[in-house]
């Protein structure tokens, strides 16, 4: 048979490539393109900066109430990336929502708090509640732990934080805010900048920048009260700054006031009432580690924190003698991610992309933000600072109870008569915290189990209740304090369904790099809902996310489910 296949032609002439001009894939409209640039603004000379990313879809979400995605083509193009590398951020995160461009945008969205101590005043009735009086107008979602615990139930109408909401409060609430939209939440500081100014505010940072107080000294005296950071993780707070400041510069400071972890809420409470003790914190440090640039993230649940802290560095900025002390600062909006508040998904975060942690090393004191050395300290640290440096080491380290050093702010919900933040002395065991600082236990109801340190501390009966509460006291009874966000449970509760309600945050709240955390949450949620829990298994799960999971989250999310096996074994066998 005579072959008739023939040799591909190959021509002569070599091939050319043509000069991309536009990216690949769906091509943005104008109309979108003019919608994104009167949002975003006009790009400089080297263009949109790919670290503004997350900002700039922020300002989309809230216009426009979504992220549609003509809007993210748009943005892509605008941008010079892919659609791809836009898409990724937009899915990462819970508080934006991608939608197709037919699709109906609800005009508010309201969340309501389902953490354990939200869930214990009764959130899940008030969810029910208002997806039925609202269901037809707004968008009604439950929502992790919004960092109101004190005020539980407590839910987000838009911009606009609640506690003890009840469904009437929510209708009144949304209506006000379909009626005002686009209007920023109303907050103000307790202490504001002239008071803070004229009660000898800022006079140490400018002591620090005269040179009457120098660094070693500075360092020393840290070192010498004992101050660890107060997010969680507790590591010496004058140690971190020695390391940091022996890198190259520049050296960069990112301020960690993510505080996603259930039952915690001092930051809040502390922005709330006192910014510029926390800024003077923050000057102090970037005189003596030599930090150039300063970024603060703070997390979307606060949006009346933001207007404080915004009007705080604004105020700051514009006053003679402090705004040379103060170097770049820029303030990061978080986006409804708990991972953003392990310090390297945090810086992710920062950089415009999806918050997922860091392998390590290397660290990020040495190759942090951007690549450069890196001082990352929790909110509540940098609150002290001014304070031990003012009063001494030794006033700050003699305020601990049995044997331990300093204050630690307890942040207590749950079944106490005074739920709040509570600045006790390290070391006091949670029978002295709710007898002294909560007025007791609410009526009719008897202690029988705490969480010390949120979601990830794990659960204690209430004979261990004379424990002291502090680093390191908690580690051979199977938990830690971390932030210290203490919540209460009385007879009345039960420890498996709190650990279930933890386990059910954490299968919610990864971010899924890891297959032993985002697999394993998933799987122990589902064996914890059965009468019996099959203990082998959820053990063996167990001991995979402690060893295997590159982060925190993965490593303590099975903290709850073991304490329950060994302390309240009775609850799961039978």
């Amino acid at each position: 048979m005579p072959d008739t296949m023939t040799e591909p032609t190959i021509s002569a002439q070599p091939l050319r490539r043509r000069a991309r001009d536009r990216l690949k894939g769906r091509q943005p409209e104008a109309a979108a393109l003019a919608e994104v640039r009167a949002l975003i603004g006009t790009p400089g000379p080297d263009g949109h900066r790919r670290d503004l990313l997350i900002e700039y879809l922020h300002q989309l979400n809230d216009h426009y109430h979504g992220l549609f995605e003509r809007h993210l083509v748009a943005l892509a193009a605008e941008m010079r990336l892919s659609m791809a590398e836009v898409y990724e951020v937009a899915s990462f995160y819970h508080h934006f929502e991608v939608r197709k461009d037919d699709a109906r945008a609800p005009p508010l969205t309201v969340r309501v708090c389902t953490s354990l101590s939200c869930q214990l005043a009764g959130a899940d009735a008030l969810l029910a509640r208002a997806r039925e009086l609202l269901g037809a107008q707004v968008q009604v979602l439950a929502a992790p732990c919004i960092g109101r615990c004190e005020q539980a139930p407590a839910a987000l109408v838009g911009q606009r934080g609640l506690g003890q909401a009840t469904a009437e409060v929510l209708v009144e609430a949304s209506n006000q805010a379909l009626t005002q939209e686009g209007s920023a939440p109303a907050a103000i500081a307790k202490i504001a900048f002239d008071d803070y100014v004229q009660a000898g505010g800022y006079a140490l940072a400018q002591a620090v920048a005269r040179g009457e107080r120098d660094a070693e000294s500075i360092l020393a005296t840290l070192e010498h009260a004992g101050l660890r950071g107060l997010g969680g993780a507790g590591f010496p707070a004058g140690r971190k700054w020695r390391i940091v400041r022996d890198q190259p510069v520049p050296r960069y400071l990112a301020v960690n006031i993510d505080e996603g972890e259930p039952g915690t809420f001092k930051d809040r409470w502390y922005l709330e009432r006192d910014p510029h003790r926390f800024l003077e914190g923050v000057l102090i440090a970037a005189q003596v580690v030599g930090v150039s640039r300063v970024y603060i993230y703070l997390r979307d649940e606060y949006p009346e924190c933001r207007v404080i802290l915004a009007q705080a560095i604004a105020d700051l900025q514009a006053a003679p003698g402090l705004r040379e002390l103060l170097p770049e600062t820029q303030l990061r909006r978080g986006a409804g991610a708990y991972i953003c508040g392990e310090e390297s998904a945090m810086l992710e975060s920062i950089e415009g992309k999806r918050g997922e942690p860091r392998l390590r090393p290397p660290y990020i004191a040495q190759v942090g933000l951007f690549g450069r050395p890196t001082l990352e300290h929790n909110f509540e640290t940098l609150y002290w600072v001014r304070d031990i440096l003012a009063r001494g080491a030794d006033w700050f380290a003699a305020q601990g109870r049995h044997g331990r050093q300093g204050l630690r702010s307890f942040s207590v919900s749950g079944r106490v008569r005074q739920p709040g933040v509570k600045r006790a002395p390290a070391g006091i065991t949670l029978r002295e915290l709710i007898d002294e600082y909560c007025g007791g236990m609410a009526e009719g109801h008897e202690l029988y189990a705490f969480l010390p340190g949120g979601a990830s501390g794990g659960i204690f009966p209430a004979r261990l209740a004379d424990v002291p509460l502090d680093f390191d006291t908690l580690q051979p009874h199977g938990g830690f304090i971390g932030s210290a966000g203490v919540i209460v449970l009385s007879q009345h509760d039960r420890a498996r369904d709190a650990a279930l309600n933890m386990m059910r945050f954490f299968a919610a709240e990864s971010c899924g790099q890891c297959t032993p955390c985002r697999v394993g949450t998933v799987k122990a949620s589902r064996l914890m809902e059965a009468p019996v829990w099959d203990a082998a298994t959820l053990a063996d799960l167990g001991q995979v996310m402690v060893d295997a999971s590159i982060c925190g989250l993965g490593q303590a999310a099975p903290n709850p489910m073991l304490c329950v096996q060994l302390y309240f074994a009775h609850e799961v066998e039978s």
